[in-house]
């Protein structure tokens, strides 16, 4: 009995996870909870067949009502900050280290190569603030400890403690200690 008590204490703690650093955004709490709820079902098989109609009501409330496109089965890590959730959009193959901030209007994920094919989508590091109407696109990967400013397009690999603004996502500052 007590092994089943831990496994749901594990699962509750799992689910809100990020409600502390959410705390004062109802929005950003409800929009997360609901999404580790459905990504705890799709990552674990068992839950994936009894949780199919809770994942089906989690693409029409979130997509639909909430225009908010965090697909079930993205790699979050924990503590993610989500400042006015709307218009947020990710591919399904994104990674999103621990402590990371998103806000409103932001894209992450794959882009068409000239080829035809697509890439594979951005790994983003620990600790990393993204600004509004950000753009993050490609296979790249964001160290930690990085500051994204508004309407930044990053498409280039993005150095630790570094700051990027601008189209093309230009590195304004790096505060490593050397």
């Amino acid at each position: 009995m007590a092994k089943y008590a831990l496994y749901f204490m594990n699962l509750f703690e799992f689910i809100v996870q990020d409600w502390r650093v959410n705390r004062g955004n109802t929005k950003g709490r409800l929009l997360l909870l609901l999404f580790r709820t459905a990504n705890f079902c799709s990552t674990r098989r068992a839950y994936y067949y009894l949780g199919f109609p809770y994942l089906l009501f989690y693409r029409v409330l979130v997509e639909w009502f909430f225009s908010v496109e965090i697909p079930w089965n993205v790699k979050i890590g924990k503590n993610l900050s989500l400042f006015h959730a709307q218009a947020l959009v990710m591919a399904a193959d994104v990674v999103i280290g621990e402590n990371c901030t998103l806000r409103q209007s932001t894209t992450i994920g794959n882009k068409q190569l000239r080829n035809g094919l697509v890439s594979s989508s951005p790994v983003i590091g620990n600790h990393v603030d993204i600004g509004s109407n950000v753009c993050i696109i490609g296979s790249i990967t964001v160290g930690d400890y990085v500051n994204i400013g508004c309407g930044t397009v990053v498409v280039r690999n993005v150095s630790a403690h570094s700051t990027v603004t601008g189209y093309a996502g230009t590195e304004r500052k790096s505060t490593t200690n050397s």
